[in-house]
């Protein structure tokens, strides 16, 4: 990843190393400062008031998120899904395509602007440019250290003027395949970080929460490129657990050539930063045959035991040792449910253990969860059918590669998972929401009810 506040320092006169604004994230308007009344309209700065069309002032929001090219920026994505990215040094709104250069073109980086409160943006790569308006066009123009540059290249953050209105995503931005658990009473999501063609991205982030819905962004936990010798892209689907007061991150990673692997990571804390724990793969993509090595999950039992999950097309599971980075791998089962293609999870409730998968590929609106019962952590598993599928009326595609959490102290559970980014996602752009889980007097799950 580029050191990007550290060339932002380099090259524009006056800013402080590190000394970046943040923004905050979410549903925003940005209003140009030396043109009160007019904001960021997709391309454009335009008059905006309470008595503009409703298609007026959705165009003039924006959701704020994670930097397609970089955590330490900013996308700005607008109503309709699409992103603001600059081709040929002039600004436009265009779907993400996922490829470096739409990413680099479509994030950009905070510094102070012109008036106390307001902030200007510079190109993730071209950073001794910023955006500005000429003639009421956004251009992506050379820094000019001159009063009417600064003015013209600043804007308010300020209230959208299209709230937000439904609940979800939970976290704003491309983010795919949670893993929802509690740590010490508070909530702790591990997402994949999404919007890379071909899934690659090389990082890992960490949100915590105390009510499933205001969230904390805890950065950068781990990244592959730099943190992991042997993987440095292709940061797929996480797990976190917890042992003797240390954390225990498992991740799948790639490299240029060869399979993809798991690996695992150990911190201090459930946000890190996580270091490799082994300087070399826990389970090697050529370890064993069928199926890819991915998506690993970890289950501890009420007697303290470990059981560490992985595996898509074949799904395997094993008893972890005590160090939680070791298993012995003559004792690795092949557990594959029928219909089963990855996103392994399990759970325990009232002494019954509940398998959990994702049907389907996750580049399709078919993608689902299923799952099954059984007496031991390795089974033998009951098929129950599908809960967790698409919901069309609402525009909800996609639904898959969940985790299911139990909130403190009380029989009630949650249900994480990933759908099409609304209105506009794939299987590349995807987002990632909650909703309850609930169940039969006889232990079975209720068909989730998706939710925007």
């Amino acid at each position: 990843m580029l050191p990007v506040l550290a060339v932002l320092a380099a090259v524009l006169p006056g800013t402080p190393a590190l000394a970046a604004p943040t923004v905050p994230t979410g549903a925003r308007s940005l209003e140009s400062v030396n043109y009160p009344g007019r904001y960021m309209r997709q391309g454009q700065l335009d008059p905006v008031s309470a008595s503009s069309d409703a298609q007026t002032k959705a165009d003039a929001t924006f959701t704020v998120v994670n930097g397609l090219a970089s955590p330490a920026c900013y996308s700005l994505q607008t109503k309709s899904g699409l992103f603001l990215r600059h081709r040929d040094f002039r600004l436009r709104v265009d779907a993400n395509t996922g490829d470096p250069m739409f990413r680099a073109d479509a994030t950009f980086c905070p510094v102070d602007g012109s008036v106390a409160g307001s902030v200007a943006f510079t190109s993730y790569n071209y950073p001794s440019r910023r955006i500005r308006h000429r003639d009421f066009a956004l251009w992506l123009d050379p820094f000019q250290d001159t009063a009417a540059f600064k003015a013209d290249s600043s804007f308010r953050v300020t209230a959208p003027w299209t709230p937000k209105t439904n609940k979800g995503p939970v976290i704003p931005g491309l983010f795919a395949d949670p893993h929802l658990t509690v740590f010490n009473g508070r909530y702790y999501l591990y997402p994949t970080t999404d919007g890379y063609a071909g899934w690659s991205s090389p990082y890992y982030k960490a949100f915590s929460s105390t009510d499933l819905v205001n969230w904390t962004d805890h950065g950068v936990i781990l990244d592959l490129g730099p943190d992991v010798a042997w993987a440095d892209n292709s940061a797929w689907a996480p797990a976190v657990a917890t042992r003797n007061g240390r954390y225990h991150l498992y991740f799948s990673g790639g490299a240029a050539t060869g399979a993809k692997q798991l690996g695992v990571a150990v911190a201090d804390t459930p946000t890190g930063p996580f270091r490799d724990a082994l300087g070399r793969p826990l389970v090697r993509g050529d370890q064993f045959s069928g199926g890819q090595a991915i998506d690993p999950m970890v289950f501890t039992d009420t007697d303290g035991q470990s059981y560490l999950y992985w595996g898509q097309g074949v799904a395997r599971a094993v008893r972890l040792n005590a160090d939680m980075t070791s298993f012995d791998p003559a004792q690795v089962r092949v557990v594959t449910p029928a219909g089963y293609n990855e996103g392994s999870f399990v759970f325990k409730r009232n002494g019954t253990y509940y398998l959990m998968w994702s049907e389907n590929d996750t580049r399709s609106e078919d993608y689902r969860v299923a799952y099954a019962t059984g007496p031991s952590p390795l089974g033998p598993w009951t098929n129950r059918g599908v809960v967790l599928q698409k919901r069309l009326d609402a525009g909800i595609k996609g639904t898959g590669h969940h985790s299911v959490v139990q909130a403190p102290g009380t029989d009630t559970w949650y249900i994480a998972y990933h759908r099409f980014a609304v209105p506009a996602g794939n299987g590349t752009n995807r987002e990632t929401t909650i909703d309850p889980l609930a169940f039969n007097a006889d232990g079975t799950i209720r068909p989730v009810v998706v939710s925007l």
